[in-house]
């Protein structure tokens, strides 16, 4: 997504007055606009196919269908229409959860579905923002100590998986295997390119391409393979 573009924005919370308050948040800069509101997971989707947004803020917690079931449903699509090389849509929406109680395994389990980051619903406006401007960018919206918790309490592959995901790796150039485990690491991409000596668009480029090649979600799946190669195939 070119910067300078006004990113659409689809908000799904059960409490009206935390809808009205990241609405008014989301809108407070003018480089987001709210496109819809929706009070369950059910009205989320909806509202993801009706106005085909850039980015979902989604509560973890709602009626009728809940931010992980949500997650996964959306990912799903994505998914689907990748392999069917769909042509003519947004492409797949870019999913913040929010919590009220910080990372927990709703949060986890989201994340690991293909959520792109997770946010407090208290956090302050600036934070909002920032982790708005992540995703429309293409970047992390989690530091690297919420990554670690999060691969942590992933399941260890078994043998067969930890096979596979080492073949996929061992199959990357030296370049895009060193990008990979920066990315693996929870930098984002400012950080990847000082790492580096690059432009952080042209790491988000390469990002990009890293992503397309291994058919993954976000930056969080690709770490998902790294962590289930293991040290042999990271």
């Amino acid at each position: 997504m070119e910067r300078g573009h006004v990113a659409r924005v689809v908000v799904a919370d059960d409490e009206p007055m935390v809808r009205w308050s990241l609405r008014t948040g989301v809108e407070s800069s003018g480089e987001f606009h709210v496109v819809a509101e929706a009070a369950d997971g059910e009205e989320a989707l909806e509202a993801v196919r009706a106005h085909l947004p850039d980015i979902l803020l989604l509560d973890t917690r709602m009626p009728r269908l809940d931010g992980v079931r949500t997650t996964a449903t959306l990912h799903a699509e994505a998914e689907a229409e990748r392999e069917e090389g769909a042509e003519g849509g947004a492409g797949p929406v870019g999913i913040i959860v929010m919590t009220a109680l910080g990372l927990d395994p709703e949060v986890e389990q989201a994340l690991v579905l293909g959520a792109d980051g997770f946010l407090r619903k208290d956090a302050p406006r600036e934070e909002l923002l920032a982790a708005l401007r992540a995703v429309r960018d293409g970047d992390a919206v989690m530091p690297a100590e919420v990554l670690g918790q999060v691969l942590r309490a992933v399941p260890a592959p078994g043998a067969a998986a930890r096979r596979q995901a080492g073949e996929r790796l061992a199959e990357l150039p030296p370049r895009e295997a060193g990008l990979l485990a920066l990315v693996a690491r929870g930098l984002a991409n400012r950080e990847i390119g000082e790492h580096l000596g690059l432009p952080e668009e042209t790491v988000a480029g390469r990002v990009g391409l890293l992503l397309a090649e291994l058919g993954a979600a976000n930056r969080l799946q690709l770490a998902l393979l790294t962590h289930a190669a293991g040290p042999e195939g990271g």
